[in-house]
């Protein structure tokens, strides 16, 4: 048994060390995907302001979806519910579009791109 019945919480010193072990793991995991985030934000700034200074539209339906599609695919193939992965990334896209909505209306108004 782990635990006690007591409900004091005392928990096994092997079963701590694996718990321990595990979320340094996931820590590490939580660190890596917000850098993979912060570069693919800065890839997306650049095609912000490349649709801007051609003033393309912020948002591209076609790409989005084909992009939904294979993320879509991706977490089938990873064993991931790939409606998560549909909802996390039309979160990121949502994102994406209003940074280059901003970028823009600072284009247009000759203001200094801001992303904030």
């Amino acid at each position: 048994m782990t635990t006690s019945q007591n409900g004091t919480g005392d928990v096994d010193p092997a079963v701590r060390e694996e718990l321990a072990r595990l979320r340094d793991s996931i820590d590490n995991i939580d660190a890596a995907v917000v850098h993979m985030l912060a570069e693919r934000f800065k890839a997306t700034q650049q095609v912000g302001h490349l649709k801007a200074v051609h003033q393309l539209p912020p948002a591209d339906p076609g790409r989005e979806a084909r992009q939904i599609a294979r993320l879509r695919t991706l977490a089938e193939n990873a064993k991931l519910d790939p409606a998560f992965a549909e909802k996390f990334l039309n979160f990121i896209i949502a994102e994406v579009i209003r940074h280059h909505e901003r970028i823009a209306e600072d284009t247009v108004s000759g203001q200094p791109a801001t992303t904030g």
